[in-house]
């Protein structure tokens, strides 16, 4: 009792010491301090919100709505009388004239001639010729070949190389003139001089790597697998100086974009070089997109605003409109060279989309504006419109849902009781100070809603480091820009990359430097596609 009645007058006494200043200043202070731990608290909790979603949540933007349930699906915790057995599918059954029967269930392989699931002129097609046992033996004299039934069967080898063998023959002429001279032709010049890899090994290592991602170590251990046995260091030197004679090529695609009048650009990041033991240092690519479907990926050591005018250099062509997201080095760029700066839609998106923890029927707001949005863009797709059309297309429908979403930021911005680090107020000042640039597209047909075409350009960056993880060398990344500017251009191009390969390294060492830009996928498409160089391989049967 006593110690209780001590710590009851404790308070009172040291609270009457203070004047009413002090309290109010020590109130204030705690009042202060509550509201930056809270700030603090929402913050951290919209952060593990997002790790949880990267970890186990959706990673789609795209918006989907719930579907109904389905009846016949059962809940957890559900009591199930008895387990339900298999069953065999119903019969069914057709009425004919008096009676019933039975449908006959047909083989789909007899009608699997119909099905066009693939194209002869690409796929090799083995042909075996099956026959009734009752003809074996017969002449032909004994019976009558009618017709024939066509059916298909896919089928697969396992990954195969195979080998060369090149006979050259040792000639000694026995004629008048030439009694006793010997001939033989020269061994075949191969795209490497001196080495064993024959062009199609060569542009085979790259694909199998850069566009299937499959590293060189699974490449090697596919090779032992198959009877070849080759050294590792081997395919690693292959593959660089297979990329090294192509580095003119992707040098020439990446003055073609420039001088495109629309650019997206965007980077990523990549780890390439040690920089300690254990330590590798972070890089980044910057790649850029030409109107004329065209990408390169230029590789930098560091995301410095320095980077994106050694990409693109500092003389653009006039009334050049750079698109990007919302990062300050393209707005410096823009403000030096004087080129517009349109921004990206799916990043003012997405700030909003990672605030819902935050604010849920704000975000459905705002969301469902961008929605009305992007609808107008796929009208403009599959009406087809183009130049004029197309703008006067976004003026009508567009704009107005643009006038409406940021009269909505200003209104939002102008209430009380949300803090300054909440995701929400983040992302209505994302938007807000970016306005003219998000604008862009309105007024210039040419110019996309967003960056989401190089977003999928640059996809086999990611996808990659998923299976190579980094790259050992600076001069390594450098390589896998190069090779992936040239494959990912293909596929946008529609060209098959190991053709195109095994047709340009036999042609970029003979063609004229002045010329080289011929070689690029776009043009060449134009030029040699219908009649590409091929190996020495093709001359057999696969």
């Amino acid at each position: 009792m006593v110690i209780g009645a001590a710590t009851s007058t404790s308070i009172p006494v040291s609270a009457a010491t203070m004047s009413a200043a002090e309290l109010l200043g020590v109130v204030r202070s705690q009042a202060q301090t509550i509201s930056t731990q809270g700030e603090q608290i929402a913050a951290l909790k919209h952060q593990l919100e997002w790790f949880k979603r990267q970890i186990f949540g959706q990673k789609s933007e795209r918006f989907a709505p719930t579907p109904p349930p389905d009846p016949m699906q059962l809940y957890l915790g559900e009591i199930v009388g008895t387990t339900p057995q298999p069953t065999s599918p119903p019969e069914k059954f057709k009425t004919v004239a008096g009676h019933t029967r039975r449908t006959p269930l047909k083989d789909a392989a007899d009608a699997a001639e119909e099905v066009p699931f693939f194209d002869e002129s690409q796929v090799p097609v083995q042909t075996i010729v099956l026959a009734p046992a009752e003809i074996e033996g017969l002449s032909g004299e004994d019976y009558e070949i009618i017709g024939e039934k066509i059916t298909y069967r896919m089928a697969q080898r396992p990954g195969t190389y195979q080998v060369i063998r090149y006979r050259r023959l040792v000639v000694k002429l026995k004629g008048k003139a030439d009694a006793g001279k010997i001939l033989c032709l020269p061994a075949p010049q191969g795209v490497i001089e001196g080495s064993r890899a024959d062009v199609s090994l060569q542009a085979g290592i790259l694909v199998d790597k850069f566009a299937w991602h499959l590293p060189l170590y699974r490449q090697h251990q596919r090779m032992e697998a198959g009877g070849i046995r080759v050294s590792r260091p081997w395919l690693t030197q292959i593959a660089q100086q297979t990329i090294a004679l192509l580095t003119p090529i992707y040098e020439a695609q990446l003055a073609s974009i420039r001088q495109s009048r629309v650019i997206a650009m965007d980077e990523t990041p990549i780890k390439a070089g040690r920089s300690g033991h254990g330590k590798m240092n972070t890089s980044y690519f910057w790649p850029v997109h030409g109107e004329l479907d065209e990408v390169c990926f230029p590789f930098h050591t560091s995301r410095a605003a320095l980077h994106v005018r050694s990409a693109l250099g500092l003389a653009p062509k006039a009334g050049t409109v750079l698109l990007t997201d919302g990062y300050a080095a393209y707005t410096q760029y823009a403000q030096k060279t004087g080129v517009t700066h349109a921004l990206c839609w799916a990043h003012a998106r997405r700030a909003f989309y990672e605030a819902q923890d935050a604010e849920p029927e704000a975000v459905a707001d705002v969301l469902a504006l961008l929605r009305g949005l992007y609808a107008v863009e796929e009208q403009i797709r599959e009406q087809k419109l183009e130049a004029e059309a197309k703008q006067l297309h976004r003026l009508t429908h567009s704009k107005p849902i643009v006038e409406r979403f940021f009269d909505y930021v200003e209104r939002s911005l102008e209430r009380h009781g949300l803090a300054p680090a909440n995701p929400f107020i983040k992302a209505l000042h994302y938007v807000r100070e970016r306005q003219d640039g998000l604008e862009v597209f309105l007024t210039d047909p040419d110019v996309p809603i967003d960056t989401n075409h190089l977003e999928r350009a640059l996809r086999p960056i990611p996808l990659g480091k998923k299976n190579w993880l980094f790259c050992w060398t600076e001069l390594g990344a450098k390589h896998v820009g190069i090779i992936q500017s040239l494959i990912v251009t293909c596929r946008l191009q529609k060209i098959d990359p190991y053709t195109y390969l095994v047709d340009v390294l036999q042609r970029v060492g003979e063609h004229p430097a002045s010329r080289v830009e011929e070689l690029t996928p776009r043009r060449w498409k134009a030029l040699f596609a219908d009649k590409p160089l091929r190996s020495d391989i093709h001359q057999f049967p696969a």
